[in-house]
């Protein structure tokens, strides 16, 4: 799919234990259907900015099925008759693991279909959640 001519999407990853999920016409929620590698005490300390969690998370199944899948569903935004910005939020527990590695890889994905891509991680330098 090829991106409407100016179309712009807006992804913000985000923790769900640090507020609530941004106002979004996609919210994808991360916690409960893919491994957090907050489990892992040598990834825990470590964000999506860092190799060895990008890999965890982009290895565990599901995952680059679910960004194919949301590429698509901001592809049917993009093409609708009202113009604008399409927004995506996607959340994890914390916000610094499963929440910016899923929102880089989308927005990976949608730039190789033409989209302009802004893209935020709100909570990745905030500290680990302890739980």
């Amino acid at each position: 799919m090829r991106a409407s001519r100016g179309a712009i999407v807006e992804i913000v990853s985000f923790g769900f234990l640090h507020a609530p999920p941004p106002a979004a016409h996609l919210v994808i929620d991360l916690r409960s259907h893919f491994r957090d590698p907050h489990v892992s005490p040598e990834l825990r300390y470590m964000t999506a900015d860092d190799a060895p969690v990008r890999a965890a998370v982009l290895g565990t199944p599901g995952i680059t099925d679910l960004v194919e899948a949301t590429a698509r569903a901001v592809a049917a935004f993009a093409s609708g008759p009202s113009a604008g910005t399409v927004m995506v939020a996607d959340g994890c527990a914390g916000g610094r693991h499963r929440a910016p590695t899923f929102a880089a890889a989308l927005a990976d994905r949608l730039r190789e279909d033409g989209f302009a891509v802004v893209l935020t991680h709100r909570d990745i330098g905030r500290p680990v959640v302890q739980r």
